[in-house]
């Protein structure tokens, strides 16, 4: 028979292990409570209530922890609908923007879709909620890497991630059913135009990458291109062969 002080010791030694794991638990299930709130908040105000409607996008932003996607300094405004610093110069675009460049490819759930310009590699998470394979391109290594990462982490099988400069695509997987591309260029890269599908669509923030630019959808039928806009944005420039071409 153990003594009775050793009994005691072991008693609350337990009672710690106890309240240890209920303090985390408490901790995890808060903490993701109240991102989940935001995220809540987030979809109603400025998904739905900006005029968002293809179930599948609202689907997508409603599970994916775009808290994650942003530097920890930042979490806390994750679901604000503005554009955050992820390092590099670039951003995380508002989650309305997200929502209404994904909502206008008219994706389907067989597509197969290419982006340019990863960056934090949120856009291309919500992209494969909805499809079957995304091939995301980004200019800058350390960002590649860290979405490539995050992604693999959330458990994103159907992404492939490359560094690599977006102007050529990614012929070896092409031709795609749609491209998006998340950086201000004042013309299409025809690499882009020559690996999109007949039929596809294409978006892009079209016009000055110093102030404005338009949100253009370009679709491609029958080897001809119709141009249609949608709303004046701001994104960061794309860079490399791009600049070269202006």
């Amino acid at each position: 028979m153990k003594p009775l002080r050793e009994i005691k010791s072991l008693a609350i030694l337990w009672g710690v292990i106890v309240f240890l794991g209920l303090f985390c638990f408490l901790s995890v299930s808060f903490g993701n409570d109240k991102y989940s709130q935001m995220r809540l908040r987030m979809i109603e105000k400025d998904i739905k209530g900006r005029g968002i409607i293809d179930e599948r996008v609202i689907t997508a932003m409603s599970k994916i922890p775009r808290h994650l996607f942003v530097p920890p300094r930042y979490r806390n405004r994750a679901y604000g609908d503005y554009p955050l610093p992820i390092g590099e110069g670039q951003t995380i675009s508002q989650p309305y923007i997200v929502a209404l460049m994904t909502e206008a490819l008219k994706l389907r759930p067989t597509d197969r879709v290419l982006e340019i310009g990863t960056g934090s590699g949120y856009q291309a998470a919500v992209l494969a909620e909805i499809v079957k394979e995304v091939y995301t391109i980004e200019i800058r290594e350390n960002l590649a890497k860290k979405a490539e990462s995050l992604l693999r982490k959330l458990g994103y099988n159907n992404i492939k991630v490359k560094h690599a400069d977006g102007y050529f695509g990614w012929k070896e997987y092409a031709p795609f059913d749609a491209i998006i591309i998340t950086a201000a260029a004042n013309h299409v890269p025809p690499p882009l135009i020559e690996q999109l599908k007949d039929g596809g669509r294409l978006i892009i923030p079209l016009g000055s990458t110093l102030y404005f630019q338009t949100l253009t959808v370009i679709t491609k039928k029958n080897g001809q291109l119709r141009a249609e806009q949608i709303c004046p944005v701001s994104f960061v420039p794309m860079i490399g062969e791009v600049r070269k071409r202006r």
